[in-house]
């Protein structure tokens, strides 16, 4: 049987490390970015609906 050159191998497993790395990075980089759009939007007051207990239309 022929096997690989255990050289073939190691280059197989470099570019995999390399290649889950920069997935890794790349994921990072988009989790922060969610999370910086997240807190920006927290900090803008948001309109808030009346409950239908606070309106009473026998007030009005």
């Amino acid at each position: 049987m022929a096997d690989k050159p255990a050289s073939s191998n190691q280059n197989a497993a470099d570019e995999r490390r390399d290649r889950l790395a920069q997935n890794l990075r790349a994921n990072l980089r988009r989790r922060k970015q969610q999370s910086r759009e997240r807190r920006a939007s927290d900090a803008q007051p948001r309109p808030v609906a009346p409950r239908p207990s606070d309106h009473n239309p026998d007030q009005d």
